[in-house]
């Protein structure tokens, strides 16, 4: 019956990822951004750095031929030396540096914890991993903490929100401690301390991450930031994004290692709904659709990436308690839900009046590319031409842009460009080099992110090939 109930969901998602139309008088804007993002004068090499093993999908649904679904790469408990990949298949693997072989760390489907992708592999899985910044402090409480995001079996364990609408699964934050941060392989115990109920397949628990720049003894010091989606299907059909009563559609913002009124985690004093009745008291911001990725630069700001429905990719500041808008809004538009007579999957101009929503700093649409990844400002030091940028990728196409992030505002669109790549001496696009057939359109998809070291140095990160690969200064 699980098995068929399955099925069933997946039918729905796939017709959901259609969309529809309905009669209306209002008209769309077909071409909502018609300014074309051109290459920027910006070269980096892209030099190979890592190969991780190919794994095998659990699910048939929608999958693509994917090599090894990695999605982020971060530093091994902030050391400058091992980095840390995860295949949202349910493998951490741990790299010792360049040309290295990848070791597994640890792998979700081997532990007792509910771990279950096999509805829909493309977006299910071990999603994000991030280490207390106590992981190697001996004597401190943090010491041999971190923490993972991923999919579990709605029967598993008990949600913290919305146990009653998880048909689907449910998204887990799970807080693992090992017996020495410095082995090769995960040896130690774990602990739920987080869940929420998913009705659907698509737009689960995405980034987890701390504030790599907050200081001991400050309010946000050891405290974890999770996103989440709106819950899957299309266009916000539950009503999430505008909700504050569930974290869905949302950043939360916890400490991990306080417990307080019955739960596993506690909430910041800071935190801007703690004392709503009618919140969720772990909300930070809201009103965004699927925010999958987010980062901080050295001068605190904190970035989101939130991938649009149908027309419209997002970059934005986080401002805390701010509401993004979903599903009334997609970028700096109005969605058929804010407008009468509004055709589903369609973007209009927004109303004259006033509203109370942040808009992005940055946006592109569907004629540029179709779903945004990852970004980070580059800070390193090893091209110097990119300081101060905010880079990022399209994960489908596998173009990576760029802009400056020196003095951006919301609400007032930064000028992308794209950033050039040099393989070997000889420029080329990312699609040109790897990519699948797309399970959910026409085409390639490259299925591209990006990952960082601790020295603030760029890797890109395909799917498709399961590589890894950094960006250098240009031949």
């Amino acid at each position: 019956m699980r098995r068929m109930a399955a099925c069933v969901r997946a039918l729905v998602l796939a017709v959901s990822l259609l969309g529809w139309s309905t009669a209306s008088g209002v008209e769309p804007l077909l071409d909502p951004i018609p300014q074309k993002i051109e290459p920027g004068d910006i070269v980096v090499g892209v030099e190979d750095f890592v190969r991780v093993p190919k794994t095998p999908d659990s699910g048939e649904f929608m999958v693509n031929d994917a090599w090894a679904r990695i999605q982020y790469m971060v530093p091994f408990g902030y050391t400058s030396g091992p980095l840390l990949i995860n295949d949202t298949r349910g493998v951490l693997y741990k790299v010792a540096g360049p040309g290295a072989e990848p070791t597994v760390y640890l792998d979700l489907r081997e532990q007792d914890v509910g771990f279950d992708d096999s509805m829909f592999p493309n977006e299910m899985g071990v999603s994000g991993v991030a280490f207390h910044p106590e992981f190697t402090s001996i004597g401190k409480a943090g010491f041999g903490k971190f923490y993972t995001a991923y999919s579990a079996t709605s029967d598993s364990g008990v949600a913290n929100y919305l146990e009653h609408d998880a048909a689907s699964h449910e998204s887990v934050i799970r807080e693992w401690t090992t017996f020495n941060p410095r082995g090769a392989t995960f040896e130690g115990t774990s602990r739920e301390i987080f869940r929420v109920g998913q009705f659907a397949p698509n737009h689960n628990v995405g980034a987890i991450a701390f504030n790599p720049l907050a200081e001991v003894g400050s309010a946000d010091y050891g405290v974890l930031y999770a996103s989440f989606g709106d819950g899957g299907a299309a266009n916000d059909p539950r009503e999430y994004g505008q909700s504050l009563a569930s974290p869905l559609s949302t950043i939360i913002r916890i400490n991990p290692l306080q417990r307080e009124e019955g739960r596993a985690y506690g909430i910041p004093e800071d935190n801007p709904f703690k004392r709503f009745k009618s919140a969720a008291p772990e909300i930070y911001v809201w009103g965004l659709r699927h925010s999958q990725h987010f980062s901080w630069d050295t001068q605190g700001r904190l970035f989101l990436s939130d991938i649009g429905q149908a027309r419209v990719e997002e970059v934005n500041i986080a401002v805390p308690g701010g509401n993004y808008g979903w599903r009334l809004r997609e970028g700096m538009f109005a969605t058929a839900f804010a407008v009468e007579g509004g055709e589903p999957g369609q973007v209009y101009p927004l109303p004259a009046e006033r509203d109370e929503f942040i808009y992005p700093i940055a946006q592109y649409d569907h004629d540029e590319g179709y779903a945004i990844g990852g970004g980070y400002v580059y800070e390193g030091n090893a091209i110097p031409a990119l300081k101060g940028m905010f880079v990022f990728t399209d994960i489908v196409n596998g173009r990576v842009f760029y802009f400056d992030a020196s003095d951006v505002e919301p609400g007032k669109p930064a000028e992308i460009r794209e950033l050039r790549l040099s393989f070997n001496g000889k420029e080329k696009a990312m699609a040109n080099v790897t990519g699948v057939a797309n399970t959910y359109d026409e085409g390639k998809r490259v299925d591209l992110r990006l990952g960082i070291d601790a020295l603030g140095e760029l890797y890109l990160l395909s799917k498709s090939d399961g590589w890894v690969r950094k960006l250098v200064p240009p031949e």
